[in-house]
């Protein structure tokens, strides 16, 4: 009996169906069946599903003689299934991956519940994707299973049959099976949940739920809309089998009224001249189920009370009055906007007449702002007399340091600060809103080391380039004064992408800076917040961003790798856009995408696992294991180029494929004499001057007029950065002897 049965209902998919059963077949979790259902498809759903199943054993084809429609295409499934659980899955939308594994891991946790509610991510046709707005409603927070008089409010979230993973023997015997019809999923959502004495909830995208360029089959204007009252008359029909659940008729009348709101709301269902019939039908069913005692949010209030009363006059002059209100509502705020702007612009002009103040400083993130939060610090405290305003930037960006006055882009401290500040500091571009004025000096701070290439660079690499106006980059480039960089490779690559008159501080990585002052507490605590389980050894994975991809999947299945990996490590996942949502591996995959700084992770992690990110360079100040996985170097080195081979010069082991990276961790390859002699050539090239003073000699250059190089670099040997904290626990983790051979020193471009 396998652990799971999926149903793959199919009718007119064909463009879909196969990166469906490959996103099925495809899974870590290969206790799997896969029910392919036929739905005497008139495309060639029916050949698609033969060949799979001529290839994979765990396929197993169904086809239907005639065209029944999805309800009964699943119950035909479902008859075919011998699988433990029943996962249902619409032949147009796809599994995450990792999905099925997910599962099963909470399923265990959870005792095997009858009903396991997982969560969804729309995928559009343009390709975008955006998450269930319900999602806090699948926390996994709190006693797992429970029954739904634990937690009602999950009758609210969207009633499909594909977001609940149903054990198979409480469906056989609840005699649950779907109805024919548009509305199939409310007569079999309802009851499920009201009569499953066992639910549990995971936390986790495990669905994506495709959205077609012209919406999906239920937005199609048609009088098959009106299957909805059948559909809620067996919803009721079921309770009034089972008194027991009488408790429930309030909040079932509630949520059919909504949705018969709904329906009446959305001008492509229902056909012109049938909204009045739709209305009295409305109100009779309201009449013969509705029970007094549910609440209804105060926006749903008039429209509920308007279908109630049947008047559906009334109902579409409400809905006409709204359309009017939001269409006047945007040449009111773009006045408004239009009037806001031009008072600051004026406001602005009349700034730049005054004179510049030499004891303002304003710094500008776009980015975690580290770098900027360093050297806010640095110049409050080797020029105490310089006042300090903070722009704050998007979302993600740090917010303002203490004893920096915040600013809000656009508003009139932030007009004030760039016209009178003489030290202007930021990550990114200022802009049109700044025009520079004599006695002002910009000090532009990088992204980090760079290895991927930048600027003038990638004029002829357009996948990385993203649309760039090189010619905007240019101007916004003689602009700056000073380029903070970290090492001569740093400002050699610069000078080379970003040419223009400005002047390099080569000074360290002023985010760096903490890595040098943390301490064992600081460490502990890091941990602590992030949820890492004490004695396991940590591994920040961080991926660079692939430019040749427009959505950004992980190159390693981290959850496949922490299960042959073992309890003993746990993987920090930092991807370089954030996941649908949390990842389960018994807890050992934990995401931080959402984590605002970036050396804090470093810290927290005993090691990290990368492929071109530049993260390397800044993690390679703790001396602590790297580890690349360069199994798709040739893609990356084509969309972005490099300034040299990482291959040729790591700062740790070097992987290929996921097997090796498994093999490096588990034979202790990763934390051996080897890889810490590749490291310390690596840290001796890229990490001359980061000894956690690298602000202070920005500072003590630009604002206080001293030499380059003061104060003078402390020797690697003489550097003592915080030890891991699996480093403390158990001292050398090397378990097994590391091969001897000449070490990679060479640089190849």
């Amino acid at each position: 009996m396998p652990r799971f049965s999926v149903i793959v209902p199919a009718y007119g998919v064909q463009a879909y169906l196969s990166e469906c059963l490959e996103s099925v077949l495809g899974q870590s979790f290969t206790d799997v069946e896969v029910i392919a259902v036929d739905d005497c498809s008139p495309d060639a759903c029916g050949a698609l599903i033969d060949e799979y199943a001529a290839r994979d054993a765990r396929v197993k084809p169904v086809h239907l003689a005639r065209n029944q429609g999805l309800g009964p295409a699943r119950n035909a499934g479902m008859a075919a299934a011998t699988g433990e659980y029943l996962v249902f899955l619409d032949g147009d939308d796809t599994l995450t991956p990792g999905a099925l594994a997910a599962m099963a891991d909470r399923l265990a946790a959870t005792g095997d519940p009858e009903v396991l509610m997982v969560d969804y991510a729309r995928t559009h046709w343009h390709g975008a994707t955006v998450r269930n707005r319900l999602a806090p409603l699948l926390t996994q927070d709190g006693p797992a299973p429970f029954r739904l008089t634990d937690r009602p409010a999950l009758l609210g979230v969207l009633m499909v049959a594909w977001n609940k993973v149903c054990r198979r023997d409480f469906v056989a015997r609840r005699g649950f099976a779907f109805p024919p019809g548009y509305y199939e999923d409310t007569p079999w959502t309802f009851p499920v949940l009201l009569a499953a004495e066992s639910i549990a909830t995971l936390d986790r995208v495990c669905v994506h739920y495709r959205q077609g360029r012209r919406g999906s089959i239920l937005r199609t204007t048609s009088r098959k809309h009106f299957d909805v009252f059948e559909q809620y008359e067996r919803v009721f029909a079921y309770v009034d089998r089972h008194p027991e659940l009488d408790r429930w008729r309030p909040e079932l009348a509630a949520r059919m009224l909504d949705h018969y709101v709904t329906v009446l709301s959305r001008r492509d269902r229902l056909p012109r001249g049938s909204r009045a019939e739709f209305t009295r039908r409305a109100r009779a069913h309201h009449r013969a189920f509705g029970v007094p005692g549910a609440a209804v949010p105060a926006r749903s209030r008039p429209r509920h009370t308007l279908v109630r009363l049947g008047a559906h006059r009334a109902f579409g002059a409400l809905r006409l009055a709204g359309a009017v209100r939001r269409r006047l509502r945007r040449p009111g705020r773009a006045l408004v906007r239009a009037l806001r702007g031009g008072l600051l612009g004026l406001y602005g002009r009349v700034q730049r007449c005054l004179p510049v103040r030499a004891d303002r400083a304003v710094f500008a993130a776009t980015g975690p702002g580290g770098d900027l939060a360093a050297l806010e610090e640095a110049f409050r405290a080797h020029a105490p007399r310089l006042r300090t305003t903070w722009v704050t930037g998007p979302a993600g960006t740090r917010t303002a340091p203490r004893g920096a006055r915040p600013a809000r882009p656009g508003g009139a401290a932030h007009r004030t600060a760039l016209a009178r500040s003489k030290y202007l500091v930021s990550d990114g571009s200022w802009g049109q809103g700044l025009r520079k004025r004599r006695g002002q000096v910009l000090v532009h701070v990088p992204a980090g080391t760079p290895l991927g290439q930048v600027g003038l660079d990638l004029l002829e690499r357009p996948a990385a380039a993203r649309n760039t106006d090189f010619t905007a980059l240019m101007r916004e480039v003689d602009r700056w004064d000073h380029v903070v960089t970290g090492n001569r490779h740093s400002t050699l690559a610069l000078q080379r992408a970003l040419p223009g008159r400005w002047t390099p501080l080569e000074c360290g990585g002023p985010r760096n800076d903490v890595l040098q002052r943390a301490t064992s507490a600081d460490v502990a605590r890091l941990r602590t917040e992030l949820g890492v389980p004490e004695g396991s050894v940590a591994v920040l994975y961080a991926p660079a961003r692939r430019d040749h991809r427009r959505t950004q999947h992980p190159p390693l299945d981290l959850e496949r790798l922490a299960r042959r990996l073992g309890p003993r490590f746990v993987f920090l996942f930092r991807p370089p856009e954030p996941c649908d949502g949390a990842l389960t591996a018994d807890g050992r995959v934990l995401d931080v995408s959402a984590h605002p700084r970036p050396e804090e992770l470093c810290l927290a992690a005993d090691a990290l696992l990368t492929d071109y990110a530049p993260l390397m360079f800044d993690y390679a100040n703790l001396d602590r294991p790297v580890v690349l996985h360069t199994g798709d170097r040739d893609a990356w080195e084509a969309s972005r180029g490099s300034y040299f081979d990482v291959r040729a010069f790591p700062p740790g082991a070097v992987a290929r494929s996921e097997d090796e990276v498994a093999d490096i961790f588990a034979s202790g390859h990763w934390n051996g004499s080897r890889s810490a002699q590749v490291r310390a050539a690596f840290r001796e090239r890229f990490c001359p001057w980061d000894d956690g003073r690298a602000a202070e000699r920005v500072v003590r250059r630009v604002v206080l007029g001293e030499p380059a190089g003061r104060p003078a670099a402390v020797p690697l040997a003489g550097r003592n950065p915080v030890p891991s904290a699996a480093a403390r626990a158990r001292g050398p983790l090397a378990t097994v002897p590391q091969p001897s051979g000449p070490l990679p020193v060479t640089e190849s471009r």
